[in-house]
């Protein structure tokens, strides 16, 4: 049997979103191979109920539900409402009765939620269906790096932002304890998750790449064209955009003056926007990001913080442009240093780029090793693998 029910905090659209696009691959995938999807989802974006026509032929329904206010303080402070047990206790009655419909009348292998805090709820409405969670990353380790580099411009270090840690640390000790199993998309937030709580029961499945649409062009790359891509409504991307503009570019300017700088990607904020130059391009959302990676002579991705898994440094490594990248930047992609990308730090980082500027071989070594590594591990035929074996394996062990 191959029913799936599928809870989401989101729906699979718009795939510029990273936690939308491997909810679209991952059912794309599925629905391929005979599974059965029913989708109930929270619509957190105006256009979410309208765009559902985008995605519904992967599932066999699909049912929105709107994204409810949520008091996340009760819960830490009076364990017993932790997880409710009634519809009316739920912060999403709406949703909890639609799970409870569902699973009273489906015949479901398997649910599986994609969330955190805003799906771990619904443990009791699932009743005695095998689970699993894929709450993408640690929540608490995103928080935690945020703090250790002096914050940024959205989340300074406060009083506030340590309080915030603090209760989403207390929310990983426990939230995921009822599920059979726990998926993360890198093995730093794994073992944050496991300091937290050893006995969570935690898989590393990574998002994958559409490896017929990102494909190696045959276009010359320009000589001196640095990229970085990413969605600026994500505040590590523009913390890393704006390291990039008055940081790493002014000093490889330095030995090399015809350097230009490429940011792309949506929503860039006023700060970004004033960048744009004789040196630095500020394009907004673009309609194929293909056209940049396939034309920069290196993805340059100096994030220090954030968590999860890095979808730009997939998407330029299976286009076979040459990353610069730091170890954050990296998470949960198996690259080598020097074999598949240059990995470095703080200083290290701009004397690799300017390294990588320089050498038109190592840009080759690391274009065709790049790919192939994402042939190899990050195909979406692979991550859908790796679920369908975890189905299997924990249906086979709640029989």
């Amino acid at each position: 049997m191959k029913n799936i029910l599928l809870i989401s905090r989101c729906p699979p659209y718009p795939i510029h979103f990273g936690d939308r696009l491997i909810i679209w691959h991952l059912a794309r995938e599925l629905h391929q191979r005979g599974y059965q999807i029913d989708l109930l989802a929270f619509a957190n974006r105006p256009q979410d109920h309208a765009e559902i026509d985008r995605y519904r032929a992967f599932f066999r329904q699909v049912m929105l539900v709107d994204e409810p206010a949520r008091d996340y303080v009760r819960r830490v402070l009076v364990p017993g409402a932790r997880f409710p047990a009634v519809a009316d206790e739920a912060w999403s009655p709406a949703m909890w009765r639609l799970i409870e419909s569902h699973v009273a009348q489906g015949d479901y292998s398997v649910a599986h939620l994609f969330g955190g805090v805003q799906v771990y709820e619904y443990a009791h409405a699932l009743g005695y269906l095998p689970t699993i969670i894929t709450p993408y990353e640690s929540y608490s380790l995103y928080l935690k790096r945020a703090i250790e580099s002096g914050g940024w411009r959205n989340l300074p270090v406060t009083a506030i932002s340590r309080l915030r840690r603090l209760i989403a640390r207390q929310y990983e000790s426990w939230m995921f304890m009822p599920y059979a199993r726990t998926v993360v998309v890198s093995e730093a937030d794994r073992d944050e998750l496991q300091h937290i709580n050893p006995a969570l029961r935690l898989n590393v499945i990574p998002n994958g790449i559409n490896l017929d649409y990102f494909q190696i062009q045959p276009n010359s790359r320009e000589p001196a064209a640095l990229l970085f891509v990413g969605n600026y409504e994500y505040a590590p991307n523009v913390d890393a955009a704006l390291r990039l503009a008055h940081h790493v570019l002014p000093r490889v300017q330095a030995r090399v003056p015809e350097v230009k700088l490429w940011l792309v990607g949506n929503a860039p904020p006023p700060e970004l926007k004033a960048l744009a130059g004789e040196s630095i391009l500020v394009t907004g959302r673009v309609a194929d990001v293909r056209l940049y990676l396939a034309r920069a002579t290196a993805f340059v991705c100096p994030l220090r913080l954030g968590a999860g898994i890095k979808n730009k440094v997939l998407e330029a490594l299976a286009m076979g442009c040459p990353v610069v990248a730091t170890s954050l930047s990296v998470d949960g992609i198996a690259v080598t240093h020097e074999q598949d990308a240059l990995v470095a730090d703080e200083a290290a980082l701009i004397q690799q780029t300017l390294r990588l500027l320089d050498d038109v071989d190592l840009q080759q070594k690391l274009s065709v090793n790049g790919r192939r590594l994402i042939e190899t591990k990050y195909s979406w035929t692979h991550v859908a693998d790796l679920y369908a074996q975890l189905y299997e394996e924990v249906g086979r062990a709640h029989d």
